[in-house]
């Protein structure tokens, strides 16, 4: 099969990933999920003009002179509005949050009147409608403000509880089983073997996975052989899982054996092999409605390959109005060679100058076993195939990678 273009590799990937059937939840358990439907607010804030201050309600034309003195008849607080109407000559106490009494159209702040039991002293000219919020200044009954697609920000939640909603409709949580594979994997915290090596792919697949708002099922490690390769497909289809992702054995060696287990399980595969550095040996299929990705085994294939293709289908399966990586634009911070058939996606620092160009220097060594590079890097650079040699202060394109 010839190495497909990173494009369309990930137009593969997202062909027909439809956002998951929507569920009512709390408030409380709404964060960071993804909005299924447009939310309108089912009542205007404030719903009458209110105090912005702590002073006096007073018609404006009552108080435009210094030394002005009225006639204190009543006090709002919030909650607790003034049952009668303002009259001439007449002011009402009102704190924070009050509601402005029938009659009133200024605020003068206590700071600027003298009080002497029921005569106020204006010391600050009025002036209508300052320190008052008028009904609706903040949203009215009807307008939408948070839209199908959000993933909820803990700003958005505040937001539609004061729009009085108390639940959300949301989509569901895709579910993602992560399935390791080699003889050579030992857990952490465990003494290796001659040959063997500490498993790190699973631990940093979850958290991205979960960081994007989908639920994990682990897996663990399957042997190297067909059997347990098999059994551990086999417990991603019966766990319910939209994705299966698994890490290694995805290249062609006598010890790689997802391909074939996932042949003999009936995978419809949709490619194998991405023209792309690292990462090349990525596959992508079908079995049933359960999604697969194959993954390198070295650590930094596993990762770029999962935050290139996993993220967004996790997206576009959680109704995330927003699924890909936004590319951004920066400068190179050093040369970087001409590249081949395969686009690059370089570990690269980022850093800001003085005035504010955003300047990407690829780490010296981008060997896809190095995690040191890895976990330091701020971005990946993108270099496209068969771009020519770039010297340093030449434009370049960059994807941000998670903090």
């Amino acid at each position: 099969m010839a190495l497909m273009p990173v494009s369309d590799a990930l137009a593969a990937v997202l062909a027909g990933a439809e956002p998951l059937p929507e569920a009512m939840v709390s408030l409380n358990e709404a964060y960071h999920r993804v909005l299924a439907r447009d939310v309108p607010a089912l009542r205007t804030q404030p719903p009458e003009a209110m105090s912005a201050m702590d002073g006096y309600a007073v018609r404006a034309s009552d108080a435009t002179k210094l030394d002005s003195t009225l006639t204190l008849i009543g006090e709002v607080a919030a909650g607790r509005p003034f049952a009668g109407t303002l009259g001439p000559g007449e002011a009402v106490r009102i704190f924070t949050g009050g509601v402005i009494p029938n009659g009133a159209d200024a605020v003068v702040i206590q700071e600027d009147t003298v009080a002497d039991g029921k005569r106020i002293t204006i010391k600050e000219a009025a002036i209508a409608g300052r320190h008052i919020r008028p009904a609706g200044v903040d949203f009215s009954e009807g307008d939408v403000l948070l839209r199908k697609g959000t993933r909820l920000t803990e700003r958005d939640l505040a937001l539609a509880a004061a729009m009085n909603h108390p639940q959300l409709a949301v989509c569901r949580r895709p579910k993602v089983a992560i399935l390791a594979t080699g003889d050579e994997l030992v857990m952490p915290g465990t003494t290796p073997a001659h040959g063997q090596i500490v498993y790190s792919n699973g631990y940093a697949l979850h958290a991205l996975a979960r960081s994007e708002g989908a639920d994990t099922i682990d897996l663990g490690i399957a042997a190297d052989t067909l059997e347990a390769t098999t059994a551990g497909i086999r417990r991603a289809r019966e766990s319910g899982a939209e994705i299966l992702v698994t890490s290694g054995g995805a290249s062609v060696g006598d010890h790689d054996l997802v391909q074939q287990a996932l042949r003999d399980e009936g995978i419809a595969m949709a490619f194998w092999k991405i023209a792309m550095r690292p990462g090349k040996p990525m596959m992508h299929g079908r079995l049933g409605a359960m999604r697969v990705i194959g993954l390198p085994g070295n650590p930094v294939s596993s990762y770029v390959c999962a935050f290139l293709f996993l993220v967004p289908l996790i997206r576009a399966l959680s109704g995330r109005s927003m699924i890909h990586h936004r590319q951004e634009r920066a400068v190179l911070g050093r040369d970087v060679d001409a590249n081949d058939m395969r686009a690059d996606y370089l570990r690269a620092h980022l850093e800001t100058r003085d005035d504010g160009t955003l300047v990407a220097l690829p780490v010296k060594h981008q060997d896809s076993s190095l995690l040191a590079n890895l976990a330091a890097a701020q971005a990946l650079l993108v270099r496209a195939p068969f771009a020519p040699k770039a010297e340093a202060g030449s434009p370049c394109e960059v994807l941000r990678l998670p903090v």
